[in-house]
Parts: structure tokens; sequence; C-alpha cells
């Protein structure tokens, strides 16, 4: 057998993988068109095109196709050997946002600094697969030593606090959540004892306290989501707009483009609150195909993980559907009004180029994990050279 006929037959994509592909693919034309539909007033009304926003995905969706053939095609071991650089520059990019003197580079937008140069580098989004790599590869680095609280689970702690602190100061404490969030779950997964969970949420459940009073926007935020009545009224227009949007689509929705919110009422309704937008105009019928939707993509990611040739890429895979399922149904659960308002982006469908190419990059390494399975069961077997199986 040629050196090239053996390299097609160790890359065969899975049957979860091409199905993988499929949806994403469904949902990233959705999500054109929904996109296009809540931001083309707004963009009239600031004296732009109507397709500004539009245009501006399509490039971020031709930059995170080439991130996710390079993921699908690039053999996802290797990030067990790039974990530390790529947490150690994730920090260092925090670092940057929030220093004082690196406001020419990391200007405020809207309130927050997020973004480096301008609005083209989101390093927190950097942060999502950072956790999941670097977590997934220590984990697996350490084994038995996790069973224990101080020599186990401290190192973790440090850095994935460290992330969040720095993702705090920008404000973000939706990010630091979801850090803190992917990163339990990869370690349950890993075998992390339950009664270490107790312990450090007993501890981190007052300091989580501390900072949503510190942080007046995040005491508002819960404040309007469980009394709804009591605020002043800027600190709940964006969530009843929401409510009032998915109210009137009713079961099957207004129709395509005859959202009434889409002449801006919603604020960041093509973005933060773009599942408003599926609600008014696709009802109720559209969020729950989404929601399922979403659901098929953490069957395929966890089906994926189990099939993995490795405990690093299981975890991996783990982590990655974690991220990208959680933060969609946070979405929906904010937009009807079942969270407090949280400022996660819909994955595939929001306007944000950084997520997407995350996203696209995310779903490229499970694309990869699931089609290299072929790899270790059909060829290890024949072929002494193949990676041992696990």
């Amino acid at each position: 057998m040629t050196a090239i006929a053996q390299t097609r037959d160790r890359w065969r994509m899975g049957v979860e993988a091409r199905a993988l592909m499929l949806l994403t693919a469904a949902l990233l034309s959705f999500g054109l068109a929904v996109l296009y539909s809540a931001s083309a007033i707004v963009a009239v009304q600031a004296d732009l095109s109507s397709t500004h926003y539009l245009l501006r995905q399509v490039t971020g969706l031709g930059v995170g196709a080439i991130a996710f053939a390079a993921a699908a095609k690039m053999d996802a071991e290797r990030w067990n050997k790039w974990a530390w650089p790529l947490m150690t520059g994730t920090i260092l990019m925090l670092l940057i946002i929030v220093l004082p003197f690196t406001v020419s580079i990391a200007p405020r937008i809207n309130g927050s600094r997020r973004f480096l140069f301008g609005a083209s580098i989101q390093p927190s989004e950097i942060g999502k697969l950072a956790v999941i790599v670097w977590t997934s590869m220590l984990l697996v680095k350490k084994g038995d030593q996790m069973r224990r609280l101080t020599k186990g689970l401290l190192p973790f702690l440090v850095v994935i606090g460290v992330l969040d602190l720095l993702v705090v100061l920008e404000p973000d404490l939706s990010v630091a959540i979801m850090y803190t969030l992917v990163a339990g779950i990869v370690l349950f997964s890993g075998g992390v004892r339950i009664g270490h969970f107790v312990v450090l949420g007993m501890v981190g459940i007052p300091v989580l306290w501390h900072e949503m009073e510190r942080l007046q926007y995040v005491l508002l935020r819960m404040v309007t989501f469980l009394d709804p009545g009591t605020p002043a009224p800027a600190t709940k227009y964006q969530l009843w707009q929401s409510l009032i949007a998915v109210g009137s689509g009713g079961f099957f929705g207004r129709g395509f483009g005859e959202g009434r919110q889409s002449l801006g009422f919603v604020p960041f309704g093509y973005n933060d609150f773009i599942g408003s937008n599926i609600g008014e105009e696709w009802g109720f019928l559209g969020l729950m195909l989404l929601t399922l939707a979403f659901a098929v993509y953490a069957w395929l990611g966890f089906r994926i993980a189990r099939s993995a040739r490795s405990p690093f890429l299981q975890l991996v895979a783990i982590g990655l559907t974690v991220t990208v399922v959680t933060t969609a149904f946070l979405h929906i659960g904010v937009v009807v009004g079942l969270l407090p308002t949280t400022g996660l982006t819909l994955p595939f469908i929001s306007y944000g180029r950084s997520n997407l190419v995350l996203s696209l990059f995310m779903t490229g390494m499970l694309v990869n994990i699931g089609s290299t399975k072929e790899r270790v069961h059909g060829v290890a077997a024949t072929d002494p050279l193949a990676a041992p199986a696990w």
C-alpha cells in the first residue's frame, strides 16, 4: 500500500463527524438569514448598508471555514503539547486588555474592554479553548493525584482563578462563570471527587456573591430577573422587549423578515439577543427546533468523545461539546426569561466574528477526533506503525 493510500485509510470520517458537519452547515445557513433579518434595519438607521453586518459576518465565516478545515485535518492529539503555550498566551492577552496604559490597542466598547486592536481579537473567546485543552492535559498528566485536593485540584484553581479574575476586570462575569463551569465539567468527567466540588462550592459561592455586589450591573440583572417590576426601566428594557418579541411570535411566528422588534426595540438584537428575533419571526416552533438542533450537536459530540482514541481526546471532546451547547442553551434561556441576562451569544448565529471563528474551529477539532477513531480501530491491527489502541 502506498503512503498516500495509507494516509487516506487512516483518516476516515466517522458517521458522527459527517453528521456534525451537516448540522453545523445548517446552523450557519440559518444564522446568516436570521442575522440579516435582525440587523438590516438597525444598520440602515445607523447610516450603513442594510447588508453591513451580514457582509462582516460572511468575512468571519470565511476565516472560520479555514480554521475549521485546519482543525479537522490537524491531529488533535498535538494540542496536548500546546496546552501550556495556549494558556500562557491567553493570560498575557487578557492582561494586556485590563492594563490602564493599553487603552489605545484595547479600547472600551459599550462600557467594557474585551477586544484587542479595535474589535479584531477577543482573547476571552480564545480563553474558552485554552481552558478545555489545558484542563484536559493536566488532568490526564496528574492521573491518580487528582484524588487529593491539594496536589490534584489546587493548580486548576489557581490558573482558572487567574483567568476568571482577568475577565471579571474587563468586566465580563458571564465568561468567568463559563470558564469555571466548563473546567468543572471536564474535571468531573475525569474522575475528580464530588466532595471536592462541594467544598469548593461552599467557598466559591460567597466569593461570587461578593463580586456580584461589586459589579452593580450584575446585581441589577439579577434583580430584574427575580422581580422585573422593581428596577429602573433601563435595566429591564432589554428583557421586556425580548419577551414581547417571543410572545408576539406565537407558535409559528410572524414570518421571516416580518419581526417588529428588529426595528431596533431590542438592544443588540442581532447579537446578545438574536434569539428574540428567532422567537418572533419563527415562533415557538423555531426556538424548539433550534434547541433540538443543539441537543443533537451535544449527542454527536458526546458520541465522538466516547469513541476517542485517548483519554486526553475524550476530555477535550467533552469540553468542546459542553462549551458550544451550554452557550447556546444559556442564550435561549435568557431571551425567553428563564435565566438572568448573561450577554452570551448564540453559536453560529449571533453576530460576532471571534465567536464564530472559535465555534467553527472547535467543531473542526471535534470532527478530527471523530475521524481518527478509524485510525485506531481499523489500522492498528495491521500496521505496526499505527498509534496504539487505548
